[in-house]
């Protein structure tokens, strides 16, 4: 595990954000405030519009299918349950892209909270691995703490937040990192997809699971 500092882009790649619900918009602020274009997508355009206008001159509002085209990291930030005809009815468009997946399969239960709504053993991450098109990258990120603390802890002194990430990939290792670090927080990998099962609800590394909180860079190394 390293800290990872970055002093100047090492990538123009451009950044979409489909789904601009809870998770969305923060990550689209975040970023903004890090100093990095978005491009908004949503299915209503005009919720793209306004929260273009809100964050300024670093976010585009795009329709949906005119974003895929133009970026080249696409967030899904969509109901896990939606993904996987998301992920067919642009299999063109998503073709080649890296694809960063934040969602959590879980749905409110009759208590009060949330049950996990694939198998015990089975992640969103993998799942959606298994969908993606042809030569796109999957990245398992953004989805480790819930809204609140998404924004609350970004850009963080002394030390930052870390936000853990898996990927199948080495070669898109970079990029994500880099996209974490623009949006305030300290990357930490923890290894292929097959690890993404602890990055979600109820997962050890998920802030609503045995993680139960942020941590820092030194807090995160006796984690993982």
């Amino acid at each position: 595990m390293k800290q990872y500092m970055i002093m100047t882009k090492t990538t123009e790649a451009k950044v979409a954000i489909i789904g601009l619900g809870n998770i969305g918009r923060v990550v689209a602020t975040n970023l903004t405030n890090g100093n990095r274009a978005v491009i908004l997508a949503a299915r209503d355009f005009s919720n793209a519009q306004s929260l273009a206008q809100e964050l300024g001159d670093l976010a585009q509002p795009m329709e949906i299918e005119a974003a895929l085209h133009e970026a080249d990291i696409i967030i899904l930030a969509i109901w896990f349950d939606s993904i996987q005809s998301f992920l067919k009815q642009y299999a063109t468009q998503l073709a080649g892209k890296i694809i960063v997946d934040p969602s959590n399969p879980i749905a409110p239960d009759e208590k009060g909270g949330f049950i996990k709504t694939i198998g015990a053993a089975e992640s969103a991450g993998q799942l959606n691995a298994a969908l993606i098109p042809k030569n796109a990258k999957l990245a398992k990120a953004f989805g480790t703490l819930g809204a609140a603390s998404l924004a609350n802890a970004s850009g963080q002194k002394p030390e930052l937040a870390v936000l853990f990430y898996a990927t199948g990939d080495r070669s898109i290792d970079g990029q994500i990192e880099e996209l974490i670090v623009d949006a305030g927080f300290e990357p930490v990998r923890v290894g292929n997809l097959d690890q993404s099962i602890r990055l979600e609800v109820f997962g050890d590394l998920h802030e609503f699971g045995a993680l139960g909180k942020t941590v820092t860079l030194a807090e995160a190394t006796k984690k993982v």
